[in-house]
């Protein structure tokens, strides 16, 4: 069982608890910029792994349509070599439920990768925002990047890391790769 989620990360990372010498205030140098937004869509197998891409801005129909492809084929040698079927567990977001998307879900079916459509308003059901939670806190919480290519590094490390303490595997998908 996998948990799909979308979530972002901008250049100013909020500050969430810090420490200064008495009688002088914290001070965070911020970039010029604030730059765009850096999109994560993760899939989080409890234990086992976290697969996922990055792209700057925000997803659309298209990029969550070749990771889908790229989970389904997965799931088809997953279904061959060890006869388990894969499970998404996903919000209903409307790309997630759009009718363009529909179209694959028996051929997905018959390759071994099934969807299940979370509840509306109940986030907290799927354990990849824990993940998230985890990586903006831990790993980036208070940290000011110049460029959104400094962000994607921090945020490849920060995954990394999570996924070593985890003690988890970690695959990046490359969108323009596929």
């Amino acid at each position: 069982m996998k948990f799909l989620d979308e979530s972002g990360f901008s250049q100013w990372s909020p500050v969430s608890y810090s420490y200064a010498q008495v009688g002088s205030q914290k001070v965070l140098e911020q970039t010029k910029k604030r730059g765009r937004r850096l999109s994560i869509l993760g899939l989080l197998e409890k234990g086992i792994s976290f697969e996922y891409g990055l792209k700057l801005g925000s997803f659309h129909r298209e990029s969550y349509l070749k990771l889908m492809k790229w989970q389904a084929k997965e799931a088809a040698e997953r279904l061959e070599t060890a006869g388990q079927i894969t499970v998404i567990v996903q919000d209903n977001h409307p790309i997630h439920v759009s009718q363009e998307i529909k179209k694959y879900w028996n051929e997905w079916q018959e390759k071994g990768l099934y969807l299940f459509q979370l509840p509306k308003y109940s986030s907290q059901m799927n354990l990849i925002e824990t993940e998230w939670h985890q990586l903006k806190t831990h790993e980036l919480a208070g940290r000011m990047f110049e460029d959104e290519y400094d962000l994607a590094l921090a945020v490849i490390k920060g995954v990394e890391a999570r996924a070593e303490k985890g003690g988890y595997r970690v695959e990046r998908f490359i969108f323009n790769s596929a």
